[in-house]
């Protein structure tokens, strides 16, 4: 059994994460649960502090805010035990904390917890590798209250086929006079409505155009991925762990 702290509890994806620990296939069970504000409705052992945290765990899930990350790190190193990080917006200097506590403990370091995501990527860059000559052009799509553009999701992407083309620039939408470049990726950001999440990739030639394309229906498929990173990485070496490396055992 995996015992699973988790840390913002009483966010929205906290909730999902919750309601997926209580209901899942990899046998985790939820520990705890950590939030600034207790909402009264807990029904789990609550507490507004980790460092007030009385019950042992295997793996502690961050779904809080990036501002965090040092505290949420260094908690998870004075108890030993790995992390599955899903918040996003890390700063440079975040991202080398970050970095350096890999070196100590299992990180799991995802933009998007979703195992769908996952793959979309993996083919994109088979897709990039196999059409070499290929224009790649990335769509997203979110609903209207999204902060960020482009998302974290399609950046991801982009870097992910970058590894195939190390020449690759990415071009951020695009306005005026700017004819195509044969290395440009463009990303383009859609805000609509309550769209959850769309990420399309099309890969084109003269000849032929390939689309890979991810619907998001409800959020609970991110808490669904994070459970599933505790299940892979509990138990794991210290160092940095992504979602391909857990697609690795599948594919």
């Amino acid at each position: 059994m995996i015992k699973v702290l988790v840390h913002g509890s009483n966010g929205k994806m906290g909730g999902h994460l919750i309601t997926a620990l209580k209901n899942n296939a990899y046998n985790c069970v939820l520990a705890a649960g950590v939030d600034r504000l207790s909402d009264g409705k807990e029904d789990y052992p609550f507490y507004t502090k980790l460092t007030d945290v009385k019950e042992s765990a295997d793996c502690l899930i961050d779904f809080s805010f990036h501002g965090a990350i040092k505290c949420v790190l260094d908690y998870a190193i004075s108890k030993n035990i790995a992390i599955i990080i899903a918040t996003t917006g890390f700063t440079e200097e975040e991202n080398e904390i970050i970095k350096e506590a890999s070196k100590i403990i299992p990180v799991f370091l995802s933009a998007n917890m979703s195992v769908g995501i996952a793959l979309l990527i993996e083919f994109a860059k088979k897709s990039a590798k196999i059409f070499p000559d290929a224009d790649i052009e990335i769509v997203e799509a979110h609903h209207n209250r999204k902060i960020d553009a482009p998302s974290g999701t399609a950046m991801m992407i982009a870097s992910a086929i970058k590894e195939e083309r190390a020449n690759a620039n990415f071009v951020y939408g695009r306005s005026g006079e700017c004819k195509r470049k044969p290395n440009d990726i463009g990303i383009h950001a859609l805000r609509m409505a309550n769209i959850v999440g769309e990420h399309e990739v099309l890969i084109t030639t003269e000849n032929q155009q390939l689309i890979l394309k991810h619907t998001a229906f409800d959020r609970a498929l991110l808490a669904e991925g994070a459970v599933n990173a505790a299940a892979f990485i509990t138990g794991k070496p210290a160092g940095l762990y992504n979602m391909q490396d857990m697609l690795k055992n599948r594919l």
